[in-house]
């Protein structure tokens, strides 16, 4: 079994963080410009198929390193400059400068236990006024007295240490004794203790968490500098979608519409809108043609039937396709292309697990280079019973994890939500499929791995 956090050896090139923050952020404050485009030449993305080439579906690692590629030459071509962030407001970005100290933490000397500042040996003459958190230094102690403090109050000049309440007892004229020994500085949180003004607390490519934002707000910060978030944009495509109710008269409640735009936060995105777009072709060219989104999403529609009109419009606008359907099941349909050096379009199928399948396989790799997020940690376990598999295509499964092993899950069909909506993740299956004790590779969904995109607005 290999644990999480270790790699297999035998992935695909990562992504290089720091690569793609300096596309975002040039150390000089310029932007280098790209010498390839300088010549005329092209970016490294995959030349991408013309649209009467035959079709050949891309293997599965490879349409997500394309993704990863089409990415950095966007991010080349946009010269996106990093912003500056008010904390509520920060959460799931990526740091584009290294957050360092404004101050020494603490920024003077703290008790760091409720009871007595003392001086001295005991026993000890009590002050009336004890000192709270918040006010301001009280005159120094002299030998043999004490005061009392609260914990965060600031500690009186000359004070040898802390006696913690429990430690502590007055006799009956109102001396202060210790119930155990007191070592000169104990329970006093020095100043500078955990950092000095100027030292670095988190590098450049820190994924922006709660503890980061209260290490900011610790350190003084009200800002911090980031890398912005890729814009999206929904097209939820077909006429037989309902946004209420029951299902009747051949008409289905739309699952995608709901379930896209959180997932797309928990990747980084900000979702810019959800329009919902009739089985028409002028409608999905105007919606096309309109958005200003740096990720275009669509949901169905990628197929070759009477009313599938994105490969249509896509020529119509003059797309460059770089994926063209993957050997993935389910899935399969998906789609990759570039609309303009800054704008991408995924093409999502129109079945929701096969939509989950498109977003993790395209969408993510995509958006989280968009965001110079560092690619998830590969990490692989045994499975608890055989998966059936494609005789060509990889699957991905549902999964939940107990203990050391993945348990497939039921209801894992191309236009079910069942399985996946209990699952902790997805398992990647070899083509043939996978027997009981076979260790898989595992993609973990943001809700069960801990993201913090599912705390997104």
């Amino acid at each position: 079994m290999t644990p999480r956090g270790t790699r297999t050896g035998e992935d695909a090139e990562d992504l290089d963080v720091e690569e793609v923050l300096a596309l975002v952020n040039d150390s000089n404050g310029t932007h280098r410009p790209d010498p390839a485009a300088a010549r005329g030449e092209k970016d490294s993305t995959p030349t991408p198929r013309k649209p009467d080439t035959r079709h050949r579906a891309t293997p599965w690692p490879e349409a997500r390193d394309i993704a990863e590629r089409a990415a950095r030459s966007a991010i080349r071509a946009a010269r996106r400059d990093p912003v500056s962030v008010p904390l509520d407001a920060a959460l799931g970005l990526t740091l584009a400068a290294p957050l360092d100290a404004l101050t020494d933490l603490p920024s003077f000397d703290t008790s760091a236990m409720d009871g007595w500042a003392v001086v001295g040996p005991a026993p000890w003459d009590v002050r009336d006024e004890g000192v709270l958190a918040g006010h301001a230094a009280q005159a120094p102690l002299t030998d043999g007295e004490a005061v009392p403090i609260a914990t965060g109050a600031r500690i009186p000049a000359d004070t040898t240490a802390v006696l913690r309440s429990e430690h502590g007892r007055t006799d009956d004229k109102g001396r202060l004794h210790a119930t155990r020994g007191v070592v000169p500085g104990q329970d006093i949180r020095p100043r500078g203790q955990e950092c000095r003004t100027g030292d670095q607390l988190l590098p450049v490519g820190t994924l922006v968490t709660p503890a980061v934002l209260g290490l900011a707000a610790a350190a003084g910060y009200d800002t911090v500098t980031a890398v912005p978030r890729a814009r999206a944009e929904v097209l939820v495509l077909g006429d037989e979608l309902l946004t209420g109710g029951l299902p009747h008269d051949g008409l289905i409640r739309d699952a995608l519409g709901p379930m896209l735009p959180p997932w797309l936060r928990a990747l980084g995105a900000e979702v810019t809108a959800v329009r919902r777009v009739r089985d028409d072709a002028d409608a999905l060219h105007r919606a096309m043609t309109t958005s200003d989104a740096d990720v275009v999403i669509t949901t169905g529609g990628t197929a070759a039937g009477p009313v599938d009109h994105v490969h249509p419009t896509l020529r119509r606008i003059g797309a460059e396709l770089l994926v063209d359907g993957v050997k993935v099941r389910p899935g399969h349909p998906m789609l990759l292309a570039r609309i303009t050096e800054t704008q991408h379009l995924v093409g999502l199928p129109g079945n929701p697990l096969a939509a989950v399948s498109g977003l993790l396989t395209l969408a993510e790799p995509l958006l989280r280079t968009l965001a110079a997020r560092p690619a998830p940690e590969p990490y692989t376990l045994p499975l608890r019973d055989a998966v059936h598999g494609h005789p060509h295509d990889t699957r991905l499964v549902p999964v939940v994890l107990r203990g050391d092993q993945a348990v497939p899950l039921h209801y894992n069909g191309p236009a079910m939500l069942r399985g996946i909506a209990a699952a902790d993740a997805l398992a990647v299956v070899p083509p043939g499929g996978a027997r009981p004790g076979q260790e898989a590779e595992l993609l973990d969904l943001p809700w069960a791995s801990g993201g913090i995109g599912v705390c997104f607005t």
